[in-house]
Protein backbone atom coordinates (compact mmCIF):
# COMPACT_ATOMS: atom_id res chain seq x y z
CA UNK A 1 0.00 0.00 0.00
CA UNK A 2 1.08 3.57 -0.93
CA UNK A 3 2.96 5.56 2.21
CA UNK A 4 0.81 8.42 3.55
CA UNK A 5 1.78 12.35 3.77
CA UNK A 6 -0.53 14.40 5.75
CA UNK A 7 0.28 18.11 4.54
CA UNK A 8 -1.49 20.30 6.99
CA UNK A 9 -1.32 24.16 7.37
CA UNK A 10 -1.43 25.44 10.76
CA UNK A 11 -0.30 23.98 13.90
CA UNK A 12 -3.25 22.10 16.35
CA UNK A 13 -3.18 23.78 19.31
CA UNK A 14 -6.16 21.45 21.06
CA UNK A 15 -4.96 18.46 23.14
CA UNK A 16 -8.23 16.34 22.27
CA UNK A 17 -7.78 16.99 18.47
CA UNK A 18 -3.73 16.56 18.58
CA UNK A 19 -4.70 13.19 21.05
CA UNK A 20 -7.52 12.00 18.48
CA UNK A 21 -5.57 12.75 15.36
CA UNK A 22 -2.63 10.48 16.93
CA UNK A 23 -4.56 7.65 17.68
CA UNK A 24 -5.33 7.16 13.49
CA UNK A 25 -2.04 7.96 12.59
CA UNK A 26 -0.71 5.33 15.43
CA UNK A 27 -3.42 2.62 13.82
CA UNK A 28 -2.23 3.50 10.53
CA UNK A 29 1.52 2.28 10.93
CA UNK A 30 0.39 -1.04 11.09
CA UNK A 31 -0.68 -0.52 7.29
CA UNK A 32 1.72 1.97 6.09
CA UNK A 33 3.60 4.47 6.89
CA UNK A 34 2.64 8.10 7.59
CA UNK A 35 4.09 11.51 7.95
CA UNK A 36 2.98 14.77 9.12
CA UNK A 37 4.12 18.14 7.80
CA UNK A 38 2.58 21.77 8.74
CA UNK A 39 3.44 24.34 7.29
CA UNK A 40 2.85 28.13 9.14
CA UNK A 41 -0.47 29.60 8.22
CA UNK A 42 0.05 33.19 7.02
CA UNK A 43 -1.23 35.58 9.32
CA UNK A 44 -3.95 38.42 8.17
CA UNK A 45 -5.84 41.15 10.08
CA UNK A 46 -9.41 40.49 11.29
CA UNK A 47 -10.53 41.62 7.84
CA UNK A 48 -8.52 40.91 4.85
CA UNK A 49 -9.01 41.93 1.30
CA UNK A 50 -9.51 39.30 -1.08
CA UNK A 51 -5.83 40.45 -2.66
CA UNK A 52 -4.29 39.80 1.08
CA UNK A 53 -6.28 36.56 1.24
CA UNK A 54 -4.95 35.58 -2.20
CA UNK A 55 -1.37 36.99 -1.83
CA UNK A 56 -1.24 35.02 1.71
CA UNK A 57 -2.86 31.15 -0.11
CA UNK A 58 0.27 31.80 -2.83
CA UNK A 59 2.86 32.14 -0.04
CA UNK A 60 1.33 28.94 1.98
CA UNK A 61 1.62 27.31 -1.61
CA UNK A 62 5.16 27.96 -2.22
CA UNK A 63 5.40 25.93 1.40
CA UNK A 64 2.98 23.50 0.88
CA UNK A 65 5.24 22.25 -2.83
CA UNK A 66 8.17 22.31 -1.18
CA UNK A 67 7.03 19.91 1.32
CA UNK A 68 5.56 17.43 -1.10
CA UNK A 69 7.06 13.98 -1.91
CA UNK A 70 8.85 13.64 -5.41
CA UNK A 71 6.33 11.66 -7.37
CA UNK A 72 3.78 11.50 -4.58
CA UNK A 73 -0.14 11.21 -5.83
CA UNK A 74 -1.49 14.40 -4.33
CA UNK A 75 -5.20 14.75 -2.77
CA UNK A 76 -6.09 18.19 -1.91
CA UNK A 77 -9.19 19.01 0.27
CA UNK A 78 -11.43 21.63 -1.17
CA UNK A 79 -15.02 22.79 -1.26
CA UNK A 80 -14.64 22.39 -5.18
CA UNK A 81 -14.03 18.42 -5.03
CA UNK A 82 -16.85 15.55 -5.03
CA UNK A 83 -17.37 13.91 -2.01
CA UNK A 84 -16.54 10.17 -2.30
CA UNK A 85 -17.95 7.43 0.17
CA UNK A 86 -15.14 5.97 2.49
CA UNK A 87 -15.42 2.37 0.06
CA UNK A 88 -14.68 4.73 -2.80
CA UNK A 89 -11.59 6.10 -0.81
CA UNK A 90 -10.76 2.50 0.04
CA UNK A 91 -11.14 1.56 -3.74
CA UNK A 92 -8.83 4.51 -4.90
CA UNK A 93 -6.21 4.26 -2.63
CA UNK A 94 -6.02 0.44 -4.16
CA UNK A 95 -6.04 1.66 -7.55
CA UNK A 96 -3.18 3.79 -6.78
CA UNK A 97 -1.26 1.01 -4.95
CA UNK A 98 -2.08 -1.34 -8.14
CA UNK A 99 -0.58 1.51 -10.40
CA UNK A 100 2.43 1.33 -8.13
CA UNK A 101 2.30 4.89 -6.48
CA UNK A 102 4.22 4.83 -3.48
CA UNK A 103 2.84 7.52 -1.79
CA UNK A 104 -0.33 9.70 -1.27
CA UNK A 105 0.37 13.52 -0.24
CA UNK A 106 -3.03 15.13 1.40
CA UNK A 107 -3.33 18.65 1.28
CA UNK A 108 -5.43 20.35 3.94
CA UNK A 109 -5.42 24.54 3.78
CA UNK A 110 -5.95 26.75 6.43
CA UNK A 111 -8.67 29.11 7.47
CA UNK A 112 -8.69 30.29 3.64
CA UNK A 113 -8.48 27.01 2.32
CA UNK A 114 -5.82 26.37 -0.15
CA UNK A 115 -4.43 28.40 -3.09
CA UNK A 116 -6.00 27.96 -6.50
CA UNK A 117 -2.99 26.69 -8.50
CA UNK A 118 -2.10 24.24 -6.39
CA UNK A 119 -5.31 22.82 -6.33
CA UNK A 120 -5.31 22.57 -10.28
CA UNK A 121 -1.88 21.32 -9.69
CA UNK A 122 -3.44 18.28 -7.14
CA UNK A 123 -4.11 14.79 -9.19
CA UNK A 124 -7.47 14.81 -6.86
CA UNK A 125 -9.98 17.40 -5.83
CA UNK A 126 -11.71 16.27 -2.63
CA UNK A 127 -14.61 17.21 -0.50
CA UNK A 128 -15.33 15.89 2.82
CA UNK A 129 -18.43 17.20 2.55
CA UNK A 130 -20.70 20.30 1.70
CA UNK A 131 -20.60 21.64 5.76
CA UNK A 132 -17.55 23.24 7.47
CA UNK A 133 -15.90 21.63 10.10
CA UNK A 134 -13.13 23.17 12.12
CA UNK A 135 -10.01 22.59 10.43
CA UNK A 136 -8.59 20.84 13.52
CA UNK A 137 -11.81 18.28 13.43
CA UNK A 138 -11.27 18.00 9.70
CA UNK A 139 -7.62 16.46 10.03
CA UNK A 140 -9.03 14.12 12.41
CA UNK A 141 -11.86 12.68 10.12
CA UNK A 142 -9.41 12.54 7.47
CA UNK A 143 -6.95 10.53 9.07
CA UNK A 144 -10.03 8.21 10.51
CA UNK A 145 -11.29 7.54 6.72
CA UNK A 146 -7.89 6.97 5.80
CA UNK A 147 -7.70 4.45 8.52
CA UNK A 148 -11.00 2.97 7.73
CA UNK A 149 -10.12 2.76 4.10
CA UNK A 150 -6.83 0.62 4.96
CA UNK A 151 -9.13 -1.85 6.71
CA UNK A 152 -11.69 -1.88 4.62
CA UNK A 153 -8.58 -2.94 1.97
CA UNK A 154 -7.20 -5.57 4.23
CA UNK A 155 -11.28 -6.92 5.42
CA UNK A 156 -10.93 -5.57 8.79
CA UNK A 157 -14.59 -5.11 10.35
CA UNK A 158 -13.72 -1.66 11.33
CA UNK A 159 -15.97 -0.72 8.75
CA UNK A 160 -19.74 -1.54 9.14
Amino acid sequence: MPGISFIFVGKMKEPHFEAAFAEYIKRLGGFTKCELREIAEQRLGERPSQREVAAALEREAREIERAIPKGAYVCALCVEGPQCASDALARRISELDARGVGRLCFLVGGSYGLDEGLKARADWRLSMSEMTFPHHLARVMLAEQVYRAFTINAGKRYHK
